[in-house]
């Protein structure tokens, strides 16, 4: 039976994506560069090319990823019409990440460092999300300051300045969670 084309093409791209997230995960932004990715990927630097002509493109795809999943992940959510059920998402998405070890995503660190201007569409994700998360809150403020809290927390994992421990954090959730939907951590 022969294979289809680009049912192969989209493995080697999500191939490729998931090597330059891992790169950027475990061994920091700093050491993106194409010829690891292709290394990791297991594809060749020219294989890595026809699908990403430029480490700029693969920044730029990997931003979009990012994007697209985790807004999968949420939406999902959505279609539950309770008070505060997408902030309570975000919030536990979070803590799942923890509980298994993820590093931060660093992708959009490498991405901010390439160039500024690919972050644009992170900002108006955002900006979205915090809209929809503070049209779904019973206390809109609340739900501002767990999207904020959660941000604060991994911009210091990401950028390895962490002034809080582990309990400072937990304890910080565990109130957010309580606040959010009554129930203790």
């Amino acid at each position: 039976m022969p294979t289809d084309p680009s049912a192969a093409a989209k493995s080697t791209r999500s191939r490729i994506l998931a090597a330059a997230d891992a790169l950027a995960r475990s061994d920091g932004p700093g050491h993106l560069s194409l010829d690891a990715v292709a290394q990791r990927a297991g594809v060749s630097k020219g294989g890595l090319l026809y699908h990403f002509p430029s480490k700029t493109k693969l920044l730029e795809a990997l931003v979009e990823e990012f994007l697209s999943n985790f807004d999968g992940m949420l939406r999902a959510r959505e279609t539950d019409a309770r008070k505060d059920v997408l902030i309570s998402a975000y919030v536990e998405f979070f803590l799942n990440e923890r509980r298994l070890g993820d590093p931060p995503p660093s992708g959009l660190l490498a991405a901010l460092a390439e160039d500024p201007e690919l972050l644009a569409p992170v900002r108006r994700y955002e900006r979205d999300f915090l809209d929809r998360i503070r049209a779904n809150a019973s206390d809109p403020a609340l739900a501002t300051l767990a999207f904020l809290a959660v941000h604060g927390i991994r911009a210091m994992e990401l950028l390895n300045v962490k002034v809080v421990d582990e309990e400072e954090v937990a304890e910080v959730v565990t109130w957010l969670k309580h606040r959010l939907t009554g129930e203790s951590a």
